[in-house]
């Protein structure tokens, strides 16, 4: 005969409700890590403002003004003239200049292409090297040579490499038979924005593989162990298991990337200079700015770059949340 059951006693239920103390110690704590926090991060965020904050509030301020490279002091204040203004009966300023977007539209389309060819790639460099066979400290280092070289001095070697007259990409091409006559690469329209995406790749392909192989390095071995004892191909392996584990460490690549993409100069202007083929947004405040002595219209350029990158930034962190599944 079996015996009912009987509802929990008391001191049952009392144990298994938390006690509004223990809830009071653990928000007190909670409380006062949030404080530590901001203390450690206190020097930092002053330094910030001092070092970040204030050229970007003068730079919108200048963005304001009619100020020359020759005199920025005795600017007039125009309002948002720079960005729109309507006079005789048509629109001028920096939201409808082609060029302008155009130099939006190229910087973007180098940003995703050369971050997406990043992270192939550096996932692929970073599976390579997390394998095990003879030499492998000595490969791992020698991956970082590219990523440690200044980024003048790799696009310099590049352009020469690529120059269509004495370059010896040319010449290997041509001796493969892969090409009849030398190729412009950083000249002809049609190269260029693919050249310096090369480059770009060639460059930072290491700080992708360096992430991803860290992530690989921590992941559990129960879980391939598993795999291998059941017989699961390994590249079902690597979609199921492996690129979920290091999806975190692949969203910190990206961001760094995409920030450093979405404000590319050097690369770019060592290689094509002005070229409107693959100027970017901030090679085109750089014209406005040096080469035209427009203070007032580059630093509108600036801070519409600014804004751009920081919309775009805000957008993939919450995409990232969401993939994650973080709590807001």
């Amino acid at each position: 005969m079996s015996t009912p059951a009987t509802d929990p006693t008391p001191q049952a239920v009392h144990s298994a409700v938390p006690s509004p103390k223990a809830g009071y110690r653990g928000t007190k704590v909670r409380r006062q890590r949030v404080r530590a926090a901001w203390t450690f991060l206190a020097p930092m965020l002053v330094a910030l403002v001092l070092v970040a904050g204030w050229p970007l509030l003068r730079t919108f301020y200048l963005s304001l003004t009619d100020a020359l490279l020759s005199d920025t002091t005795g600017a007039a204040f125009i309002g948002f003239e720079n960005y729109l203004v309507y006079d005789d009966g048509a629109w001028y300023g920096l939201l409808t200049d082609p060029v302008w977007w155009n130099s939006v539209w190229n910087t973007v389309y180098f940003s995703v292409v050369s971050v997406s060819l990043e992270v192939v790639f550096g996932i692929i460099v970073a599976l390579l090297l997390n394998a095990e066979f003879k030499g492998r400290m000595l490969v791992r280092a020698a991956v970082l040579i590219p990523w440690a070289i200044p980024t003048i001095v790799s696009a310099k070697m590049w352009a020469w490499m690529l120059n269509d007259q004495f370059g010896i990409i040319n010449h290997m091409l041509m001796a493969l038979g892969l090409i009849d006559a030398p190729l412009a690469w950083t000249a002809d329209a049609d190269l260029s924005m693919w050249a310096v995406i090369m480059v770009d790749v060639w460059k930072t392909i290491p700080f992708v593989a360096l992430l991803v192989l860290a992530a690989l390095q921590m992941l559990p071995r129960d879980c391939y162990e598993a795999a291998e004892v059941d017989g699961i191909h390994p590249v079902k392996v690597f979609f199921r298991v492996t690129l979920p584990l290091i999806t975190p460490a692949l969203l910190v690549a990206v961001i760094f990337r995409m920030l450093d993409a979405l404000r590319v100069f050097d690369v770019i202007y060592v290689l094509t200079s002005n070229s409107t083929s693959t100027m970017t947004m901030s090679i085109y405040a750089r014209q406005q700015l040096v080469e035209f002595q427009d203070v007032g219209y580059g630093s509108a350029a600036s801070t519409l770059l600014f804004l751009i990158i920081a919309l775009a930034v805000v957008i993939y962190l919450y995409l990232g949340r969401r993939q994650l599944g973080v709590d807001q």
